[in-house]
């Protein structure tokens, strides 16, 4: 018998999947909103990843940041249902424009460097649209949830390879077939797979294997990510070269290469970053 993710998640992730995108990011707001005014898990770590990567903003803009970062993080979760329950055609929809759609409408390989900023679950089933992706991810310890997760990320040409040995082949084959594959390297990865490299002036655990894989199979990387719209007026998708490898061909400066490449990224729009993750965990108690 198939585990069933809680019924109460897919309710609610249904309810927000039928919503106008204005009203759907207008409840987000506020959920955002209460996260921020309550002593919330979320505004603690939200606040935590602020100081670490703006030590010289002043407790005015340590706030405005912390409250606008806890309101696009709000919009993120209720655009999940807008996102997952309608099809990629209808996704497509929202993105008002693509930027760089050049680079991936070629029969050259690529790696898609998909940071946790804006709206990241739409890159994918849009550029599947174009070509076959191949997106690595970790699997959900809670086999209900997962089975929900993968049943909406795992459809037409959009393929999830899980982050093990057997997902890592499964993407180095794709390259190797002249696809595209996506990975998010901005999660701490625990010790395996991983060094210290700076993030924001400060060491912390980092993933290897985009690096890796890039320079194995000397493909190009493309940073990819789709601002989120005011109004819930739509995403704008961005796809832009960057430079991943050093001219040391040394993994470590290739690390830092790649993590100071989702900084500039970061430091764009920075309340549209994942904050609320404990990305620097293997630094600091959240």
């Amino acid at each position: 018998m198939k585990p069933r993710a809680p019924w109460m998640v897919k309710l609610v992730l249904r309810l927000f999947s039928i919503l106008p995108l204005p009203l759907n990011h207008f409840i987000g707001s506020i959920v955002g909103l209460y996260l921020y005014t309550v002593p919330s898990k979320s505004k603690r770590v939200v606040r935590t990843n602020v100081k670490l990567c703006f030590p010289d903003l002043n407790e005015n803009d340590i706030k405005r940041l912390v409250k606008n970062s806890l309101i696009e993080a709000g919009k993120g979760f209720t655009e999940l249902g807008f996102i997952w329950f309608n099809d990629f055609n209808n996704n497509s929809k929202y993105i008002k424009n693509i930027v760089g759609i050049e680079h991936i409408n070629s029969e050259q390989p690529a790696i898609l460097l998909v940071p946790h900023f804006g709206c990241w679950e739409i890159t994918g089933r849009v550029i599947s649209l174009n070509r076959p992706v191949t997106f690595l991810y970790k699997p959900l310890k809670n086999e209900g949830l997962e089975g929900l997760v993968l049943s909406r990320r795992q459809i037409g040409d959009l393929q999830m390879a899980t982050a093990d040995k057997n997902g890592v082949i499964k993407l180095q084959r794709s390259l190797n077939n002249k696809e595209l594959i996506g990975i998010l390297p901005d999660q701490d990865p625990g010790q395996e797979g991983s060094l210290m490299a700076p993030f924001f002036s400060h060491d912390i655990r980092t993933m290897t294997l985009l690096v890796k894989l890039a320079r194995k199979s000397n493909t190009r990387v493309l940073m990819t990510w789709a601002e989120r719209l005011s109004h819930g007026s739509g995403y704008i998708l961005n796809i832009k070269p960057v430079n991943v490898l050093s001219e040391s061909n040394n993994l470590d400066d290739d690390v830092a290469l790649m993590n100071k490449a989702i900084e500039d990224l970061v430091r764009t729009k920075p309340e549209q970053y994942l904050f609320n993750y404990k990305r620097f965990k293997s630094i600091v108690r959240y």
